[in-house]
């Protein structure tokens, strides 16, 4: 007995706004209850399962409209005059239900979901004045009205002749979210912005002090391509280096002779101007001669 004083769903307030759906969930309990006799004409159940269903019911009610019918102590006699009270509203709600259901669009909503559930609002509110709406009558809503952009996909799933509206919003909602991760995917990695594989690689020529190098594991110094201010170690010219060097073997010799002689034993050859006597003087005085 400790469940049936604990509120299962809304209270019904003097306005009854929500009548409609409050009279739905109180005949579910009940029936749980197996108290649903109670609230039927010709009833013959017995005094204490009246007495649970109407401390049930009353403990549903707002607490102006408890006080209205606290003498009454038999559920039926509650139950056909709350009927009484507001069941007119059923020519407010459904004239209501039938007006969402035309202007009822699946291109107005941003998802499947939202959209399901305006659905199931309406069909709600004729299941409570009595109106039955059909699968069929919900797949055709849909189908009807996709956006003209999708005119293919919706004639898709025309094809498919889903029977079932639980059917199609399960496809709905499948291509929907693959068509959100597409549109993720595009957003993170936009067409183009792919980066190109890297090359890193040096040319190198293959000489052996690269080599030396590439076996001791540290990569050669690259040198600039000219040598315009140091001198050439071979025979002292500039701007070019010494593998290069180009100066015939005889020449390099004298240049490599004079390095090695002391500053002070530099011989000098001179020509006096008042010398009538020519000078028998030959190439080979100037030049040495080659070894090849």
């Amino acid at each position: 007995m400790a469940n049936i004083f604990r509120r299962n769903f809304s209270v019904l307030d003097i306005s009854g706004k929500i009548y409609m759906s409050w009279t739905l969930d109180a005949k579910i309990h009940l029936n749980a209850m197996s108290l649903i006799d109670t609230i039927k004409n010709d009833n013959k159940t017995s005094d204490q399962d009246k007495d649970k269903a109407m401390i049930f019911l009353c403990h549903h009610l707002d607490e102006g409209l408890k006080m209205e019918y606290l003498t009454i102590k038999d559920p039926l006699t509650l139950w056909n005059n709350l009927k009484e009270r507001y069941d007119h509203l059923k020519m407010v709600i459904l004239p209501q239900a039938r007006n969402e259901w035309t202007y009822l669009r699946f291109q107005d909503f941003k998802n499947v979901t939202e959209y399901n559930s305006a659905m199931f609002r309406i069909k709600l509110k004729f299941d409570l004045c009595g109106e039955s709406m059909t699968d069929h009558d919900m797949i055709e809503k849909i189908l009807s009205t996709f956006h003209s952009s999708s005119m293919v996909l919706q004639q898709q799933y025309r094809e498919m002749d889903f029977k079932k509206y639980s059917e199609l919003i399960g496809h709905l909602l499948v291509a929907e979210q693959h068509n959100d991760l597409l549109i993720k995917n595009n957003k993170t990695w936009p067409p183009g912005t792919a980066p190109f594989p890297e090359d890193n690689r040096l040319a190198i020529n293959n000489n052996p002090q690269h080599q030396l190098c590439k076996k001791r594991g540290k990569a050669p110094e690259v040198a600039p391509r000219t040598n315009p201010e140091n001198r050439c170690y071979r025979y002292g010219g500039k701007g070019h280096w010494e593998r290069t060097c180009r100066t015939p073997k005889h020449l390099v010799k004298l240049y490599q002779t004079s390095l090695k002689k002391p500053e002070n034993d530099v011989e000098t050859n001179f020509l006096l101007e008042d010398n009538d006597e020519p000078m028998d003087l030959k190439m080979s005085d100037f030049f040495a001669v080659p070894e090849e």
